[in-house]
C-alpha cells in the first residue's frame, strides 16, 4: 500500500468515536480452522472469508553453466477488518502483497522486490481465485493449469522469473490432513498442504544476463484466522527437498521470552512415500552460528541442528545457507523484515536436501 492509504485508513479510524452509533462500521468474523478435508483443485484456490492466506514457491535453481541460484515467490492475501457490508467497489475488504526474492552467491546479498494492492472490483490487475490457484497482483501472476502445472511470471525490478513448476508426487497434507496447529488451543491452527519435489524449468533474467534454468522447488498454501498465540514473537519454519526424493517441514512458534518453544511439528515423507508426523516434544531447532544485519542490526540463527524425535532414533540434521545475507526487508508491503533463504541440510556431515529456511520475528515480534 503506499503511505497516504495507510495514512487515510489510519485517520479514519481515529475519527470513529465522533460518528452517530448508527454510522459506525460492522466489524467482520472470521471463520475458525477446524478438521475438514481438502479439496481440490478448490483449496488450490484462495479462501477469502479467512482473516490471512499465503502461497510460497522457494527452491534451488541451477545454470547450463553450474551456477545455483536460490528463489522466493510468495503472494499474501489478507481480509480487512473494513465493514463487509461497505458496497464501495473502492472498499479495502481484500488486500493482496507479494515478495520475490534471487540468492546469488557471487552478488553476496539478497535480491529482493515486492508488492501491495488492494483489490477494487473489477480491476485486472489484482485478482485472486476462489476456484484455484491464480493470483495477479501488479504485473505478477501465479497460476495453476488445469493439468497441475504452475506458471509464475515476475517482472521485478532487479529480476525477472518465467518458470514453471510441474509435480512430480502427491500433496504432503501437513498435521492431520491439512489441519496443522500451531498452539495449545485448537483455533490455534490453520489449513495447510505442500507440494513438495516440483520440478523447475524456465528462465531467470538478472542485469541483462538471461539464465536457462532447472531445478526442484517447494510450495506451501496455508490459510487461517488465528495462528499466533499472544505470546509469540514469531517462527523458524523449514521445508526441504530430499536427495532420495522424499521431502521434510518442519517448524516451531518461538515465544517472546525464553528459549522453550510455544509448538513445533514436523512431517517426514520418506522415499518410499511412507509418512511420519513429529509432535511438538518431537521438534527442536539449535542455533549454531548467527548472522547480524548490517542494514537492520538484526541477529539471526542462520545455521542451526534440527533434531526430530528422541533417545537413539532421534533424527538429526544441521542446517546451512547458501549465503548469509538472505534478509528480506518488506516494510514497504506486510511491513515485516525477515530472513527467508536457500539452505542445505547435512547429516553426519553429508548432504541430504535442499530447500528453504525462514526465520520471522527476529527483528520485531510478528503479528498477523
Amino acid at each position: 500500500m503506499r503511505r497516504r492509504h495507510w495514512l487515510g485508513m489510519v485517520c479514519g479510524a481515529a475519527l470513529w468515536p465522533m460518528l452517530p452509533s448508527r454510522l459506525l462500521a460492522a466489524a467482520p468474523t472470521f471463520p475458525t480452522v477446524v478438521p475438514r478435508p481438502l479439496v481440490f483443485p478448490r483449496d488450490h484456490g484462495a479462501h477469502p472469508e479467512y482473516r490471512t492466506e499465503w502461497w510460497y514457491l522457494t527452491g534451488w535453481l541451477e545454470t547450463a553453466a553450474g551456477e545455483v541460484l536460490g528463489f522466493q515467490i510468495t503472494f499474501f492475501r489478507t481480509r480487512t477488518t473494513h465493514d463487509p457490508a461497505n458496497p464501495s467497489r473502492f472498499a479495502p475488504h481484500q488486500l493482496l502483497f507479494a515478495h520475490a526474492a534471487l540468492s546469488r552467491p557471487r552478488i553476496g546479498h539478497l535480491l529482493h522486490d515486492q508488492r501491495a494492492a488492494r483489490m477494487i472490483r473489477g480491476d485486472p490487475a489484482v485478482v485472486f481465485s476462489a476456484s484455484d490457484t491464480d493470483l495477479r497482483l501488479a504485473g505478477w501472476r501465479l497460476q495453476r493449469q488445469p493439468e497441475g502445472v504452475y506458471e509464475a511470471q515476475i517482472d521485478a525490478k532487479p529480476f525477472v522469473f518465467e518458470l514453471r513448476f510441474t509435480p512430480t508426487q502427491p500433496l504432503l497434507l501437513q498435521g492431520e490432513g491439512g489441519y496443522s496447529r500451531k498452539g495449545a488451543r485448537p483455533e490455534q491452527a490453520s489449513h495447510y498442504y505442500s507440494q513438495p519435489q516440483l520440478y523447475v524449468v524456465g528462465t531467470v533474467v538478472q542485469e541483462g544476463e538471461r539464465l536457462a534454468v532447472g531445478g526442484r522447488a517447494w510450495l506451501d498454501h496455508e490459510w487461517s484466522s488465528k495462528v499466533l498465540d499472544e505470546a509469540a514473537a514469531g517462527w523458524d519454519w523449514v521445508g526441504i527437498n530430499l536427495d532420495d526424493g522424499g521431502a521434510l517441514m518442519a517448524f516451531r512458534i518461538r515465544p517472546r521470552t525464553g528459549e522453550a518453544s510455544l509448538w513445533a511439528a514436523a512431517r517426514l515423507r520418506g522415499a518410499d512415500g511412507n509418512e511420519r508426523s513429529f509432535g511438538p516434544a518431537e521438534v527442536r531447532f539449535e542455533p549454531l552460528a548467527s548472522w547480524i544485519s548490517p542494514r537492520t542490526g538484526t541477529r539471526y540463527p542462520v545455521r542451526c541442528r534440527l533434531t526430530l524425535g528422541s533417545g537413539a532414533d532421534a533424527l538429526r540434521f544441521e542446517i546451512e545457507p547458501l549465503m548469509e545475507d538472505q534478509e528480506l526487508d518488506a516494510r514497504r508491503s506486510t511491513g515485516s523484515v525477515y530472513w527467508e533463504g536457500a539452505v542445505t541440510l547435512l547429516a553426519e556431515g553429508e548432504r541430504r536436501g535442499r530447500g528453504y529456511l525462514e526465520l520471522v520475528g527476529y527483528h520485531r515480534p510478528m503479528r498477523l
